[in-house]
């Protein structure tokens, strides 16, 4: 009997770019069936920012891409709840998480529970940190 092994690939996919496409289509290399986080509104404006785009449209986008087994709303302020309800063998994240205080206390949680972290390249290139200048930036000079 073979085992699937689970993987977990979270995020906010805000102003959706190459970036995340890269996270999902690399996370497959670590797992047979991918599940996809998207912070809702709420978790994402608690953690990092308010989104751009609307959480039901985030999690359509992520759900149609190929790469994607589910897709699921992460609405919990811990990874270690999206764990107890998902059991996932790995979880994936970004390598700007690698080395950091919120990537080593995420690699001693789930060591605890036996899954592992894997880390992808973070694409330096595109983030929707950048775009969120751009668009502010557009908007702070545009002409009414």
């Amino acid at each position: 009997m073979t085992t699937r092994r689970i993987g977990y690939a979270p995020g906010i996919f805000d102003l959706f770019h190459v970036g995340h496409l890269n996270i999902v289509r690399e996370a497959r290399q670590f797992c047979d069936h991918l599940i996809v986080g998207v912070l809702t509104d709420e978790m994402a404006t608690r953690t990092k920012l308010k989104p751009v785009i609307p959480f039901e449209e985030r999690i359509e986008i992520v759900r149609a891409i190929r790469f994607v087994d589910e897709a699921v709303p992460e609405d919990v302020p811990h990874k270690l709840q999206m764990w107890e309800k998902h059991r996932f063998d790995v979880i994936i994240k970004g390598d700007d998480w690698r080395g950091t205080d919120k990537g080593d206390k995420l690699e001693a949680d789930f060591a605890a529970v036996g899954v592992e972290v894997a880390y992808l390249p973070y694409t330096k290139r595109t983030s929707s940190s950048m775009l969120r200048a751009v668009l502010q930036e557009v908007l702070e000079n545009r002409e009414d």
